[in-house]
C-alpha cells in the first residue's frame, strides 16, 4: 500500500482521485459562485425602504392558513433539508450585510457523500463513532429514547452537521441514514451472501487499486457499507426526490448536456439562495406524527434537544409505504407558504441592513419570504428571474402585480422559480428554477466519478425493494432488521 495521509484513511479521498487525477492535495471546490453578474437595487424614484416595504407586501400575498395537498409525499419536503445540509453550509455570510459569493467557504464538501451523516469517518470524526468492537458504528439512541440521536449532557447531538437536529422531523430521516448504516455494519462483520452483496455493490464503478491505496484494510468493510449507502441515496435523490418535485424534462435536459458551462461554479449562489429554497413553499402549516395523533403546526416541532419517545414519527405518515398509513403531502411548489413560515417564533432581533442604513422591523425579520427575497436583492444581489430566463433561453414569467404598480420591472429570482412552477409546472419546478435546480445535482452526480452514474451496472439492492420506492425500502428494511444490530446498547449516549 502506497504511504497513507494522516486522515485520508477514508474513501472521500476517492472523489478527489477521480476528480483530478492526481493525489489527494487538491480539495474539490470549497466556495459558492455565480452563474451570472451581480444585479444591485437600482434606486430612481425610490428609496430603499420603498423597496424592503414592497417585498414585504409581496410576501404577504403568499401567506396561508390551510394545507394543500401537491404530487410529493410531505417527507420530500424535509428530505431536501437533509440533502441541502449534506452539500452546503454558508457559516460567513448574514443577512443585511452584501456579499461576494466567491469569497463564501461551503463548510460542506460539494457532493452527495453523506457527511451529514458520517463526517470525515472515523478517524478524523470519532466523537460520531462507537469504541472497541464498535468503532465503525455511529453512536445513536440514548438512555431516554433508544430512537433518539445520541447526545452530550448538554443535549447537543452527536451528528455530521447540527443542523439536522433542528426539527424533529429532519432528525428522524438523520435517524434512519444512521441505523441502516449500523444495521448494515452488523450484516457485513457476520458475514454470509448478503456481506458478499454488499461488498459487490461498493466496489462496481471503482478500479481495485484505488481501494488498495486509498482504504486501509482495518476500514475495508466500513468503507463498503458507507459507498454502498451513498450509491443507494444518490440514485434516490436523482430518482425520487428531485422527480418530486421538478420537472421531468428540466432533469432530463440537465443529465443529457450541460446546461450550463464546464466551468460554471460547483455550487451557485442562484442555486444555494434562491431556487433551492423552493422547499421553504412545500411546507405545511402542519403535520401529524402518527396515524392516531394530533395535527400541530409545523413549530410545534422544533428540535435541538432530546426527543420524548412521544415525539417519535411514523415514517409511513411521510413517505408513503407498503400497508402503511395514508401519507401525508408536501404544497405544491409555487408562490404559497404556510403562514407560520412568515412569523419565525425564534427570531428575537430585528434586522439591520448596514450597507442602506434601514432597520427592518421585527415582524419583517420573523418572515421568511422576506427574509428570502432580502438576502436575494441585498446580500447576494442575485441575476433576476427575467434575467435568468434570457440568459437559459426560457420563456418569461411576468412581474407580479404588487411590484409591477410600484414599478418594478423584474422579479427576485426566489419569487420567480416559485411563480414559474404554479404557472407552468403544474406544482413542480421549472423553466429557469428548474433547470438551475436540476443542473446542480446533475453536475454533482457527473463530476464525482464515485456516484451511482458511474457505476454502469447500478441497481438499487432488492433488499431494498417492495415498496412504493426505493427511498421507503431503506426505511421498511431499517425498521424490519435495525432490532437486531451489533452494539445498540454500547452505542447509546447517556
Amino acid at each position: 500500500m502506497s504511504s497513507m495521509y494522516h486522515g485520508l484513511s477514508r474513501l472521500d479521498q476517492l472523489v478527489k482521485v477521480c476528480l483530478h487525477q492526481e493525489g489527494p492535495d487538491k480539495p474539490f471546490a470549497s466556495v459558492f459562485g455565480r452563474l451570472r453578474p451581480p444585479n444591485p437595487v437600482l434606486i430612481k424614484n425610490i428609496t430603499h425602504q420603498d423597496v424592503i416595504d414592497k417585498l414585504d407586501e409581496l410576501s404577504q400575498t403568499m401567506a396561508r392558513d390551510e394545507n394543500e395537498d401537491g404530487p410529493a409525499d410531505a417527507g420530500m419536503t424535509f428530505l431536501g433539508q437533509f440533502v441541502d445540509h449534506d452539500i452546503t453550509m454558508d457559516a460567513t455570510s448574514a443577512l443585511g450585510t452584501r456579499i461576494d459569493p466567491a469569497t463564501i467557504v461551503n463548510v460542506r464538501s460539494p457532493a452527495l457523500d453523506l457527511d451529514c451523516v458520517y463526517g470525515a469517518g472515523p478517524e478524523a470524526s470519532p466523537h460520531l463513532y462507537g469504541k472497541d468492537d464498535a468503532d465503525h458504528y455511529l453512536m445513536f439512541g440514548t438512555a431516554h429514547n433508544e430512537k433518539d440521536l445520541a447526545r452530550t449532557s448538554a443535549e447537543k447531538a452527536l451528528i455530521g452537521d447540527p443542523r439536522n437536529d433542528e426539527n424533529i422531523i429532519v432528525s428522524q430521516i438523520q435517524g434512519m441514514f444512521i441505523r441502516l448504516h449500523n444495521t448494515l455494519m452488523s450484516k457485513i462483520d457476520e458475514g454470509g451472501g448478503m456481506a458478499e452483496e454488499i461488498c459487490e455493490c461498493a466496489h462496481g464503478g471503482l478500479e481495485a487499486h484505488v481501494w488498495h491505496d486509498y482504504v486501509h484494510p482495518k476500514l475495508k468493510n466500513f468503507e463498503e457499507v458507507r459507498r454502498f449507502i451513498r450509491l443507494h441515496y444518490q440514485w434516490c435523490v436523482w430518482n425520487e426526490f428531485l422527480p418530486s418535485f421538478v420537472d421531468q424534462a428540466c432533469l432530463d435536459r440537465a443529465m443529457a448536456t450541460d446546461v450550463f458551462s464546464w466551468n460554471a461554479p460547483v455550487m451557485p449562489v442562484e442555486f444555494s439562495g434562491a431556487a433551492y429554497r423552493f422547499g421553504h413553499a412545500t411546507t405545511q402549516a402542519g403535520y401529524k406524527l402518527t396515524a392516531d395523533g394530533d395535527q400541530d403546526h409545523l413549530f410545534k416541532f422544533l428540535g435541538f434537544g432530546k426527543r420524548p419517545v412521544a415525539a417519535d414519527m411514523d415514517m409511513g405518515m411521510f413517505f408513503a409505504m407498503k400497508d402503511g398509513p395514508s401519507v401525508q403531502k408536501a404544497r405544491p411548489v409555487g408562490p404559497g407558504l404556510g403562514r407560520t413560515l412568515l412569523e419565525l417564533p425564534f427570531v428575537k432581533d430585528e434586522i439591520e441592513l448596514s450597507d442602506i442604513e434601514i432597520t427592518m422591523t421585527l415582524a419583517q425579520s420573523k418572515n421568511l419570504a422576506l427574509r428570502n427575497m432580502i438576502r436575494d436583492r441585498y446580500t447576494y444581489q442575485l441575476a433576476s428571474g427575467q434575467q435568468m430566463a434570457a440568459f437559459l433561453g426560457e420563456e418569461e414569467v411576468a412581474v407580479p402585480d404588487v411590484l409591477k404598480q410600484a414599478g418594478f420591472a423584474k422579479t427576485p429570482l426566489w419569487f420567480y422559480c416559485l411563480q414559474e412552477a404554479e404557472q407552468h409546472g403544474n406544482g413542480k419546478l421549472t423553466g429557469v428554477g428548474g433547470l438551475i435546480v436540476a443542473s446542480v445535482f446533475a453536475n454533482l452526480l457527473k463530476r464525482d466519478k464515485t456516484t451511482y452514474l458511474h457505476h454502469h451496472h447500478f441497481k438499487p439492492w432488492k433488499g431494498f425493494g417492495g415498496q412504493p420506492s426505493v427511498l421507503a425500502g431503506m426505511m421498511a428494511y431499517v425498521e424490519e432488521h435495525w432490532s437486531d444490530s451489533n452494539h445498540r446498547e454500547a452505542l447509546k449516549s447517556g
